[in-house]
């Protein structure tokens, strides 16, 4: 398996992590979700 490196790993993909992920990328940083359920959370 290749290594791959991140700049930001976000533990949830609720409302809080999406925005915070969404963000990330934007500054350029090179983002993860680790998610178990779909992306999106429950609310």
């Amino acid at each position: 398996m290749a290594e791959t490196s991140y700049d930001v790993i976000i533990i949830g993909s609720g409302p809080g992590g999406y925005v915070t992920a969404v963000r990330s990328a934007q500054l350029g940083l090179k983002t993860a979700i680790v998610e178990r359920e779909h992306l999106g959370g429950i609310c």
